[in-house]
This record gives C-alpha cells, sequence and structure tokens, in this order.
C-alpha cells in the first residue's frame, strides 16, 4: 500500500530541486500534493508531471515570506482537499558570505525566506491539523544547522534557527498529535548547488569532507522527508535527520 494513501499535503519550494522530487514522490505514494513554488511556471510543470503519471496535484505561485500567500495557499487547499495532513517547508536560499560582509538587508532577506517562512506555515497549518487530530512537519535545515559554517554567518542562523524551532513546535504540539522533524541535508546536487557541484575544487572538497564518496541525490533526501511525513515515523517528533553522507559524523 503507499505510504500517504488519502493524505493531503503541501511543499513548499516544490518547482525544482528538493522539493520537486518530494513532490514527485508523495504523490507517487498516494499524497494529493499542493506544491508551491515562486515560480509559478517550474511548479505548474511539476504539477502537470505528476498528473501525467496518474496522480493528483494543484499549483499555487507562493512567497514564502508572505504571510498573506500563506494564507491564500492554505484556504486554497483546505477549500480543494478538505484537511491538510503533512507539510514540508522545503524553500529556501543560500547566502555565502562572511558575517562582515553580509549587510542587514542580505540578513533579512535569508532570514525572511530561510526561517520566517518556517513559522509562518507552521502558525497557520497547525490550526487545521488540530482540527483534523493530527498531521506531520516536515522542516528542511541544513547540515549547517547542526554545526558551524564558514562563510556563510546568515545562512547558518538561518537554519539554526529552523532546528530550534522545529523543535519547539515539536513539544507544544505532540499533545495534539502533531509531529515535528527537521531534515538537514548535506552536499546535495540540485540546481542551487550546481555551480559548486560542477567546480572541481570545490567537488574535491565536498568529498574530503563526507564518509560515502559521492555527493547526494535530491531524490534521496525526498525519501527521507517522505519517512518523518508518513505514519512509519509515528513516533518521531523533535528529530534531526542528517541526510549528509556522513558529514556530521566525521
Amino acid at each position: 500500500m503507499a505510504r500517504l494513501t488519502n493524505k493531503v499535503a503541501i511543499i513548499t519550494g516544490a518547482g525544482s530541486g528538493m522539493g520537486r522530487e518530494e513532490a514527485l514522490l508523495f504523490a507517487k505514494e498516494g499524497a494529493k500534493v499542493v506544491a508551491t513554488d515562486i515560480n509559478a511556471a517550474a511548479v505548474q510543470a511539476v504539477v502537470k508531471e505528476i498528473e501525467t503519471s496518474g496522480g493528483e496535484a494543484m499549483a499555487f505561485a507562493h512567497n514564502v515570506a508572505s504571510e498573506e500567500d500563506w494564507i491564500q495557499v492554505i484556504e486554497g487547499t483546505v477549500q480543494q482537499y478538505g484537511k491538510i495532513d503533512a507539510l514540508v517547508n522545503n524553500a529556501g536560499i543560500s547566502h555565502a558570505a562572511g558575517l562582515l560582509d553580509t549587510t542587514v538587508e542580505q540578513w533579512n532577506k535569508v532570514m525572511n525566506i530561510n526561517l520566517t517562512s518556517t513559522f509562518l506555515g507552521m502558525k497557520h497549518v497547525i490550526p487545521h491539523m488540530q482540527a483534523n487530530n493530527g498531521g506531520s512537519i516536515v522542516n528542511i535545515s541544513s547540515i549547517a544547522g547542526l554545526t558551524g559554517s564558514s562563510g556563510a554567518g546568515a545562512y547558518t542562523a538561518s537554519k539554526g534557527g529552523v532546528r530550534m524551532l522545529t523543535k519547539a513546535a515539536a513539544v507544544d504540539f505532540g499533545k495534539d498529535n502533531i509531529r515535528v522533524n527537521s531534515v538537514h541535508p548535506g552536499f546535495i546536487e540540485t540546481p542551487m548547488s550546481a555551480e559548486f557541484v560542477n567546480n572541481e575544487q570545490m567537488l574535491q572538497w565536498f568529498l574530503s569532507q563526507t564518509a560515502l564518496p559521492r555527493v547526494g541525490r535530491a531524490s534521496e533526501v525526498a525519501e527521507a522527508v517522505l519517512f518523518l511525513a508518513s505514519d512509519a515515523s509515528s513516533y518521531l517528533t523533535g528529530v534531526e535527520l542528517p541526510v549528509d553522507g556522513g558529514v556530521t559524523a566525521k
């Protein structure tokens, strides 16, 4: 039996990379997928791909830093499907600049897209999960949210914030049968990381940091997210799951 049969899942940043793989996998596993992305054309293409494969999905153009957009996505989801079982806060941006080289405007942008968006998604989804007697939230952090990351102060702070916000929500809403967990990808090949992975010097540095001698695939992160969203992880909440090829083990 499919692992998400009759579940309704919102996935942000679903137009490409890990979000796209999550949306495709969730649909394959029986979920009705609400795929959102700032890039409307990209996310509509993902929904078309799901529908062509026999799945059910709908797309929203979505600025995750906008509370108004969040309200529209959630209201549209409930209107169409009647409930929300899972939320994957996947959308995010990187920012490779040291603390002293980061402007206040850059800091605020990273925080708004990576951290405030996670807060907004949970704030507006959790009441619907409470009414539905439970749900699962998976927040995508990073290995940078587990260890210090040189030359990426704002990014590291935002992903560390996602990690701890996840734990706070897990503690607060466990009584409502709402599970909240975080996934911490390492060096994963996605469009956002392409310039690094395709740079031979940077690639060799990545490989020197991992225990498994390769970079990860977005589909491997999607499998971890699926596990946490599904009933297979029904006694897990507040956990941080690295999908990093052993970077944090080293």
